[in-house]
């Protein structure tokens, strides 16, 4: 783990380091080029951070000034819960701070989060073909065994 890594809520200032952080996480799910986020999405989540009613949080993982990643998070109900569950939605470090903890102090520091809010669970998803986080998440949660359908509109 990088020296002095510091998880902490996003601030407002952060935003010139954050971007690149998500053009990244998307880039790495195939959202570039003519599939990209548009800029409003961008835009619309980042004020949803600073934004009290809104369920979605941020947290960035920071070494000597410089943010190595991010994680946003949201809280919503269920039916087989009376309080909030967490998702955690966004993971995302820089290729240099990869397999030094910093995914790891970041999914865990959502933990913490999740406790704090009474939330009884947290769980996230990733793409099958992303072994490499998967080894990371086999050590800090369990598989649910659920398959992910979707439709696009």
């Amino acid at each position: 783990m990088p020296d002095e890594l510091l998880i902490r809520s996003v601030a407002r200032s952060d935003y010139e380091q954050w971007l690149p952080l998500w053009d990244g996480y998307n880039a790495f799910y195939g959202r570039s080029g003519s599939t990209a986020l548009s800029l409003d999405i961008t835009r619309m989540t980042w004020a949803r951070f600073f934004d009290a009613y809104e369920p979605v949080h941020c947290l960035v993982a920071e070494s000597g000034g410089r943010l190595l990643g991010l994680t946003h998070y949201l809280f919503h109900r269920s039916t087989t819960a009376i309080e909030p569950v967490c998702y955690l939605q966004d993971l995302f470090t820089v290729e240099a701070a990869r397999g030094k903890g910093v995914g790891g102090a970041l999914i865990k520091e959502v933990y913490r989060e999740a406790q704090r809010a009474g939330a009884p669970r947290v769980y996230w998803q990733t793409h099958e073909t992303n072994r490499t986080a998967q080894m990371l998440y086999d050590k800090l949660a369990e598989r649910s065994g659920f398959i992910v359908y979707r439709k696009l509109f």
